[in-house]
């Protein structure tokens, strides 16, 4: 044989031993603890290995009302700086989809000059919707609405995305539905509830004063009042819908610009929550997290406590110094989606933006994992609106096992009947062609493995259809070659030239198909884009065995050109 042939004969085998190596541990189910030195295996999908499929809503009204209260509190502060006085009036929540805020400067002759300062600063997100003597009403700027609608969605699958990457879950499928749904996709999962819990926790990190002014009679007579309306927390319920209840049932009972928030106390043994101390906190934040720059679990060396060490960035540390500079001696507590973790006295001012969160008592193992869930979602990014559990369906592995072998069985049952009716056909030369089918089939799975793509049920009829495609290729060939042979050329002339020949037909026919394929993996979702991706690397692979490798054992079978006849 030639020098080339041995060059790519040997390139084959080199291939298909590393191939073979990085299925092994897929093919024989091979644990982490294996000596085998490989330990990657094929990513299975959602509907191969079961896991967790939720469909997630979001409130846009929630998010107008919320936007509008935060700037007309930030247009007070701003107005405050300039020397110009206002309070807050209520909120008008009447239209769901454009609430309105007011705001009325206390004296008559700094209202023009209020409006220009408003304008300046606010021109863009908030719009002047009525002038009433010293009665300011604000609604959200139309553009800055839009905004909203078109980044919250965006924003929302970013940050849900970086919690499931640090939460450990490979290859999840997170894309949008529509203009306020996301699709989750999350195969092998296996704590459910700790899962939808990091997913769907807002992470609204808030810092708020505390109202100690108000009696405890008072805060006895509305907590009576929230028993007597039937509000108790369920466990597996979310805690700020639980809070957010408590305020609209005391609505009328508190005083302007303040809301409840609660302390949470945990059992020890069973984590369970034992008593709820109501705080009378500011209802809007001094600070909150949106100017965090770093989240990280530290212990406490004196009570080997875990807690959560707070750094900001610049703006956020001069917020925080300059707020807490001005509050001395007021209790400043830290909550986390209507959570106090904790409410310190104010000693002084704090420069330098650190500050921390302390998880109070209870199993160390679980106060642990609360600190790391906790840094986790924080460091990922706070969800821009709050997202609602439209749909859940938990996928069983039991399904998966089914389906698995399912496909396994016709996956091999369709394969032997392919290789056998090639067999039958072209004989000898059939048996060449099965060979190349089975390392098509081999190199498929090894790119999976190497590029980490997901396995799913679209993808394993990906694959099938390779076998069908990769048997289209080697017809071409071997019709080209009993051409040839019929017009009188040599078995080794004709191998030689029906190759030759056969190549771009192969090559156009393919190249086709993967254009298609491109166009499900970019325009697709979900089982889709597991199809395309499988069907790619499938149409590489054809390429490369229907033509190569079948001329690498074709010229191996005809030799050097003395044979006279052909098994074809």
């Amino acid at each position: 044989m030639a020098k080339g042939w041995w060059m790519r004969f040997s390139l084959l085998i080199a291939l298909v031993l590393a191939a073979a190596a990085s299925v092994t541990p897929t093919l024989f189910n091979l644990s982490e603890k294996s000596a085998f030195p490989l330990k990657a295996k094929v990513n299975l999908g959602l509907d191969l290995q079961g896991g967790l499929y939720m469909v997630l809503g979001i409130d846009f009204n929630k998010v107008y009302r919320d936007e509008i209260v935060a700037y007309a509190k930030k247009a007070q502060m701003t107005l405050k700086e300039v020397g110009i006085d206002s309070t807050l009036g209520d909120l008008n929540s009447s239209d769901l989809k454009d609430p309105k805020h007011s705001l009325t400067i206390t004296k008559s002759t700094d209202v023009d000059a209020a409006k220009l300062k408003l304008r300046e600063f606010y021109g863009y997100p908030l719009r002047l919707t009525s002038d009433e003597g010293t009665k300011l009403t604000y609604g959200l700027g139309r553009d800055f609405t839009k905004e909203i609608e078109d980044t919250a969605l965006s924003k929302s699958i970013e940050v849900i995305r970086n919690r499931i990457d640090e939460f450990g879950v490979t290859e999840p499928e997170i894309v949008s539905q529509g203009t306020d749904r996301i699709v989750v996709q999350l195969p092998g999962v296996k704590d459910i509830d700790r899962a939808k819990d990091l997913i769907g926790k807002t992470a609204k990190l808030e810092f708020k004063f505390v109202n100690d002014d108000i009696l405890p009679t008072a805060m006895a007579d509305w907590m009576e009042k929230v028993k007597k309306a039937g509000l108790e927390f369920k466990k597996g319920e979310r805690f700020s819908d639980y809070v957010k209840q408590v305020n609209i049932v005391l609505k009328d009972d508190l005083p302007k610009g303040f809301e409840i928030s609660y302390a949470k106390s945990m059992n020890k043994t069973t984590n369970e929550i034992t008593n709820l101390e109501p705080y009378l906190v500011d209802s809007t934040a001094s600070l909150t997290g949106e100017e965090l720059q770093e989240a990280i679990v530290r212990i406490d060396q004196e009570q080997n406590r875990p807690y959560v060490a707070l750094d900001f960035k610049p703006t956020g540390a001069k917020i925080f110094e300059t707020i807490t500079g001005a509050n001395i001696g007021k209790r400043l507590a830290i909550v986390l989606d209507g959570n106090v973790y904790s409410a310190p006295v104010v000693q002084g001012r704090i420069a330098g933006g650190s500050a921390q969160v302390t998880l109070g008592a209870g199993d160390y193992e679980a106060t642990m994992r609360e600190a790391r869930d906790l840094a986790l979602v924080l460091r990922a990014g706070a969800l821009p609106v709050e997202l609602v559990f439209e749909e859940q369906r938990v996928v069983g592995p039991s399904l998966g096992a089914d389906a698995i072998e399912k496909a396994k069985n016709a996956s091999v049952i369709g394969s032997l009947l392919v290789v056998g009716f090639v067999i039958a056909y072209y004989k000898l030369s059939g048996a060449i062609a099965g060979i190349t089918i089975l390392v098509n089939v081999l190199f498929t799975l090894a790119c999976l493995v190497g590029f980490g793509a997901t396995l799913s049920l679209p993808g394993i009829a990906g694959m099938a259809l390779t076998v069908g495609m990769a048997v289209d290729g080697n017809i071409i060939i071997y019709e080209r070659i009993r051409e040839e042979i019929r017009a009188g050329m040599t078995p080794f002339e004709a191998v030689r030239t029906g190759f030759d020949k056969a190549f771009w037909t192969i090559l156009d026919a393919n190249l086709t198909t993967a254009l298609a394929g491109l166009c499900l993996l970019n325009f697709g979702t979900g089982p889709v884009r597991g199809f395309a991706v499988t069907l790619l690397i499938g149409i590489a692979t054809t390429v490369y065995t229907s033509y190569f490798v079948n001329k690498v054992l074709f010229e191996l079978y005809v030799g050097s050109g003395t044979r006279k006849t052909l098994s074809i």
